[in-house]
């Protein structure tokens, strides 16, 4: 028969098995939030795009809901999160009223730095834009109207390769070589484009040289670069207003077609709020209206000058 247990060995073992229990559970990885913006009829998950190194970079692919005219223009995002954390599924909710407006929207992964360090994230970026443009046909867009947007260090990612459409220097290996990385926009949401905020988050090779760091700078490569919408927070203190207005300022200097949208009480990634998200999309639309999907100058405003005027309706434009 066996002996009966004491009130101390049956507290013991009853403190193990409470012990296996929690440490199993800290093993287990902890389960996804649901996300029913990522989880939407329209969505096609984790299409592979080409390599990063060894490992297979995937892609979301969100396409045009609602009643609007397709616009057969994709627009391939880049999550922020400092390169170092983050990924493509945070940014489902923002891309949903985008894609209500006729858009194909691409969220692409990138390695992060705990992965590869520089150049490898602007390479999975031009691994990205090479895919979409050599599966335009099936996306159901025009490859000629390929437009970035970047949200913090993905914004920087979108600025960068802006700048440096089909240099050689960043395309890297990952896939569709030979096809351009050219570029038909860009839209910048709060991105690290000072020198500060660059050396604070890209995750250059340790030994990287101050030339090296010359290099990435974006006002390097500001020349060329495709027009760009610029969004930021006015209270942002992660990425200051400045660093957005300079910018700005860096691209009209260089004659690149560029605006800005700036808001009033907001912080960093305040496009994930839903309002803002939805203020962004007509934005966003309102700008690639006019710079891709029916490109089209706008004749100057005859009224409110002195004297008599050229006639009626002479050189207005709509509205006018």
């Amino acid at each position: 028969m066996n002996a009966p247990w004491t009130r101390r060995q049956l507290l013991g073992t009853t403190a193990i098995g409470l012990a296996l229990t929690k440490a199993a559970t800290a093993a287990e990885p902890p389960a996804a939030a649901p996300n029913p913006a990522r989880e939407a009829a329209n969505v096609e998950r984790d299409v592979i795009i080409g390599k990063g190194g060894d490992i297979d970079l995937h892609c979301d692919v969100y396409k045009p809901t609602g009643s609007a005219k397709p616009k057969r223009t994709a627009i391939i995002h880049f999550h922020g999160g400092g390169f170092a954390r983050g990924d493509k599924s945070v940014l489902a909710a923002q891309l949903q009223p985008i894609s209500a407006l006729g858009y194909v929207n691409i969220a692409a992964q990138y390695r992060l730095s705990g992965v590869a360090r520089w150049p490898a994230q602007i390479e999975d970026a031009k691994t990205a834009i090479r895919w979409t443009r050599a599966n335009a046909a099936r996306l159901g867009i025009d490859p000629a109207r390929i437009v970035l947007a970047g949200y913090s260090a993905g914004g920087y990612l979108a600025l960068f390769a802006s700048g440096t459409q089909n240099d050689a220097r960043y395309e890297g290996t990952g896939g569709n070589a030979g096809v351009p990385t050219t570029v038909a926009a860009c839209l910048s949401y709060f991105a690290p484009a000072s020198a500060a905020g660059i050396r604070r988050s890209l995750p250059m090779p340790t030994d990287s040289s101050d030339e090296a760091w010359q290099e990435v700078q974006i006002e390097k490569h500001i020349k060329g670069m495709a027009p760009t919408a610029i969004f930021q927070g006015l209270a942002d203190t992660l990425v200051t207003p400045d660093v957005s207005e300079n910018l700005c300022k860096q691209l009209r200097a260089a004659g690149v077609p560029t605006e800005i949208h700036e808001f009033g009480g907001v912080s960093h990634e305040f496009v994930q709020f839903p309002e803002f998200a939805a203020i962004c999309a007509q934005l966003n639309d309102s700008f690639l209206d006019r710079y891709v999907v029916n490109a089209r100058t706008f004749p100057a405003f005859g009224g409110g000058g002195a004297g008599p005027g050229p006639g009626p309706g002479a050189g207005r434009g709509p509205g006018g």
